[in-house]
């Protein structure tokens, strides 16, 4: 199926200066970020993989996160999304975090519910914005109002909103890509081909069909022992909804990774690359780990990045992921499971490289 996005693969080919000094030994910062500006959400998603985070009502504070993102600008990170434990348009500042953001030399990014997401909010933040991906796990509002569990209304709003988006990014010609993105689930994967009619009528740019992954504290065990083989019919279904203006991704390899359950790299080697930062402004070598103190590398509301990013904390975080951490026990299809692959590949090559 089509994705020139590159949602069911990586992007950190297109880094090799990066790639290069990290492979000559160096301590290399991070391309990419996720931060979470809000701990709490308006919604109480049956998969959702952070409910252990406890919902709480907590914010970054704007005055120095937007000193924090000038010195990552100046440091050379290039991309943030924002997204988390939380729904980020429970922060009061999202917009203007959003705009100093990109006015910094970031690109910005959104992983939102939706609900939140009026037309005059998405009219300030799409030209600042590279992508926005709204979660929403069914094809019609009674099963959404079950999975997200939420009130019916929710569907329809969100609908109406992204609707109104596609046509803001017309009217002002806005780079800004419209996604949305499905989890497949027992409860809705029969409402694929519904959701996916939906998105390509109201103008998405593409819709996401993905695998459920389990984190390692979810509380909730919903989800755990499910398996795609039963599913992996809808992708020849769904490849006739491709048109040049809209794309179904369905991530057929993330699926057979779940069901297989086998990594192909025995190490984590993709933490300088990424990283997280929580709604109280700490900053973790993995978000799989969240709570878990081990991948705690300091907070940068109380220390600037640079700091927290050499310290004697963070060294004692990376070299305990290289020397000791069991990636079997890690979140299958993690974020950078391909990322992974990747440097693995790279740092254990074949027999014959130069014959290319």
């Amino acid at each position: 199926m089509t994705d020139k996005y590159r949602i069911d693969s990586h992007k950190l080919i297109y880094h090799v200066d990066r790639v290069n000094s990290w492979l000559s030994g160096q301590d290399v910062y991070p391309i990419y970020l996720e931060i979470s500006p809000s701990g709490t959400c308006n919604h109480r998603c049956t998969f959702c993989a952070l409910d252990f985070m406890g919902y709480k009502r907590q914010f970054l504070d704007t005055a120095i996160l937007l000193e924090r993102i000038t010195e990552m600008a100046e440091l050379g990170i290039k991309s943030i999304m924002y997204a988390g434990e939380g729904e980020p348009f429970l922060h009061k500042d999202m917009t203007d975090i959003i705009a100093h953001t990109k006015s910094s030399g970031i690109d910005v990014a959104l992983t939102t519910n939706g609900v939140l997401l009026k037309p005059s909010i998405a009219g300030k933040v799409m030209q600042h914005t590279e992508w926005i991906k709204v979660s929403i796990a069914a094809g019609t509002k009674q099963t959404y109002a079950k999975i997200h569990r939420t009130k019916e209304s929710d569907f329809d709003t969100v609908i109406a909103n992204m609707k109104e988006a596609a046509i803001i990014k017309k009217r002002h010609n806005y780079k800004c890509t419209l996604g949305m993105q499905m989890l497949c689930l027992p409860e809705n994967h029969n409402e694929a081909i519904t959701l996916t009619q939906i998105a390509s009528d109201i103008g998405m740019d593409y819709l996401v069909i993905k695998p459920y992954s389990h984190h390692p504290h979810t509380i909730h065990e919903n989800y755990k022992d499910i398996r795609y083989a039963d599913y992996m019919h809808l992708a020849d279904k769904l490849e006739g909804y491709n048109t040049g203006n809209f794309s179904v991704v369905f991530r057929a390899n993330a699926m057979k990774k779940w069901d297989d359950g086998v990594r192909r790299y025995d190490r984590c080697n993709a933490l300088p690359f990424w990283s997280y930062i929580d709604s109280t402004g700490g900053l973790w070598g993995c978000s799989a780990y969240l709570g878990d103190n081990r991948f705690y590398c300091g907070n940068v509301i109380d220390n600037t990045f640079k700091e927290v990013w050499h310290s004697a904390r963070r060294e004692d975080v990376m070299k305990m992921v290289s020397t000791e951490l069991d990636i079997n026990n890690c979140r299958l299809n993690c974020r950078m499971d391909a990322v992974n692959a990747y440097l693995w590949e790279l740092t254990h090559p074949p027999e014959h490289v130069n014959f290319i």
